[in-house]
C-alpha cells in the first residue's frame, strides 16, 4: 500500500460518525479517543482516490493511557440489501487515532467511505 500526502484536513461528517460509530463498541476507556475526533486530521489517502486514511491528533487532545498500537475497533460493511461488502478498520498508534482502513469485498473501489447506518461493529 503506498499512502498518497494530502493537505492536512479536518474529518468529514462522515468520517467523524465512522470512527464515532466504530468506538461505540470499545467499551471502558474509549474516552480520550472520543475527545480526539475534532483534533483528528487527515494527512494521507491510501492510494489516490482511496477513501482509506491515515489520521494525526493535533496538539490539545488527551492521548489514550495505556492503549496498544493496531487495530483498535472494527465494523462489518454491507449494502442497503445487508450482503457485506467489506469492513472498516480503526487503527491506533501510541494513543492517537492514526487510521481509518476500508477494505472492500467487490470488484471496485469504493469512492467514499460507508454510511454509518450500514456498518455493524464487532
Amino acid at each position: 500500500m503506498s499512502n498518497t500526502p494530502v493537505e492536512p484536513r479536518g474529518l468529514t461528517g462522515i468520517e467523524s460518525d465512522i470512527v464515532t460509530k466504530l468506538l461505540s463498541a470499545c467499551g471502558a476507556g474509549v474516552g480520550e479517543y472520543l475527545l480526539q475526533i475534532p483534533y483528528a486530521e487527515v494527512v494521507a489517502t491510501w492510494g489516490p482516490g482511496s477513501p482509506s486514511v491515515d489520521l494525526v491528533v493535533r496538539p490539545g487532545a488527551p492521548q489514550a493511557a495505556g492503549s496498544a498500537n493496531g487495530i483498535l475497533a472494527n465494523g462489518a460493511v454491507t449494502d442497503p440489501n445487508g450482503s457485506p461488502v467489506g469492513e472498516l478498520i480503526l487503527w491506533v498508534e501510541n494513543g492517537w487515532l492514526s487510521g481509518i482502513e476500508y477494505a472492500w469485498y467487490t470488484d471496485e473501489r469504493p469512492q467514499s467511505l460507508p454510511d454509518p447506518a450500514q456498518v455493524e461493529v464487532l
